[in-house]
């Protein structure tokens, strides 16, 4: 299978990166006590270090807006889904517990304030490519069972025709949604950062980690820039 990102990606901002993990026979459960710690440590310091009015402002958070403004998509109406998130997490509200793979991924998201989306490869057939949607894309609201139609030029994230997530990193859908029956996940983390101390970097080692250590699983990583635009996995 490919993950491609669309060269017209680059334009928007050229220094972009996504950070790709799959991770195979991932062995998840319901949310242990060490996890929900993990998860509310993350909360709390980013209560410590960050104000609701600096959310917008916050590392990483303002180059998402900015890449989509420039993409047409407006980010005060559809904004990044890690802003609504650490938003909620500032004005003192905690995530609710899903289950361990989904809350230490936001833990992770947390701590490096990063973009971190896990999607399960059993709902996934197609080649996978973040691009501007075409004519006949499709896209499975979270919790719906009715498909609706995607207008062409949105920046999404896509198998085939089925968009995974639409404006970008504003909303995923229901198809690859992350369960406890979840076994194989494909990882996507957006950064812009170099070296091995940049958040992208550090999110993608905590990853590699959880899935090897916490979930026992396999785990191979690869990055996607300007430079690289597409992997086979």
């Amino acid at each position: 299978m490919r993950y491609t990102v669309d060269a017209s990606i680059f334009d928007l901002h050229p220094n972009v990166k996504f950070g790709i993990l799959i991770g195979r026979n991932i062995k998840n459960s319901e949310t242990t006590a060490k996890d929900e710690e993990r998860l509310r440590n993350a909360e709390e310091r980013m209560r410590e270090s960050f104000q609701a009015s600096q959310v917008r402002e916050l590392p990483n958070v303002s180059l998402y807006r900015d890449i989509m403004t420039k993409a047409g998509v407006n980010p005060n109406k559809f904004p990044p889904s890690v802003e609504a998130m650490f938003k909620r997490i500032l004005k003192g509200g905690n995530l609710p517990v899903i289950n361990a793979l989904v809350d230490l991924c936001n833990a992770v998201s947390i701590e490096q304030v990063i973009s971190l989306g896990a999607h399960d490869l059993k709902d996934i057939h197609e080649d996978l490519a973040v691009r501007f949607s075409k004519n006949g894309d499709l896209f499975l609201p979270f919790g719906a069972e009715e498909y609706e139609i995607v207008e062409e030029g949105e920046l999404v994230f896509t198998s085939g025709n089925k968009v995974q997530t639409r404006k970008w990193v504003w909303r995923q859908s229901e198809l690859g949604k992350t369960t406890t029956d979840s076994q194989d996940i494909f990882f996507q983390l957006v950064g812009f950062d170099d070296g091995q101390e940049g958040s992208l970097n550090k999110a993608m080692a905590d990853i590699e980690k959880l899935v090897v250590e916490r979930f026992q699983g396999t785990c191979a990583t690869y990055i996607v820039d300007v430079n690289n635009t597409y992997i086979d996995f």
